[in-house]
């Protein structure tokens, strides 16, 4: 059998509060790398990058992904937005993101310095994308 798709429905005029929320997580993850709490802006990085895929995928299909398996938002993306090589690379750097999640937040890894200027870098192409 296969499992049903976990999505919810979400209203398309709540895209651009979802873009602020991106927005308001990159903006804390630079202050946490000015402290030097590299944990903390990888995970604010991580959920940045979320809801930016979250803010396209409720602006262009009015559903979003829901639950904790994030690498299905990549797969809504795929679905709703138009086939392009830019997608493609614009996915492979979410996807690297997304990889992280566990790593940074729960899974004990010490990120440094190298680690978030890799994450960021990631993040920024994808961001610049989605704008």
């Amino acid at each position: 059998m296969v499992k049903p798709k976990a999505r919810t429905t979400v209203h398309r005029t709540k895209a651009k509060d979802y873009r602020s929320v991106a927005e308001n997580f990159f903006h804390a993850a630079k202050v946490a790398c000015e402290f030097e709490y590299w944990n903390a802006s990888g995970v604010l990085i991580v959920h940045a990058a979320i809801a930016i895929a979250d803010a396209i995928a409720i602006k262009l299909a009015g559903v979003k992904s829901r639950g904790e398996e994030h690498h299905e938002t990549i797969a809504l993306l795929e679905e709703v937005v138009a086939p392009s090589k830019e997608k493609q690379k614009a996915l492979e750097h979410l996807r690297r993101i997304i990889d992280h999640k566990n790593a940074v937040s729960y899974g004990g890894e010490i990120y440094g310095r190298t680690d978030i200027e890799q994450l960021w870098k990631q993040a920024t192409r994808f961001r610049e994308w989605a704008l």
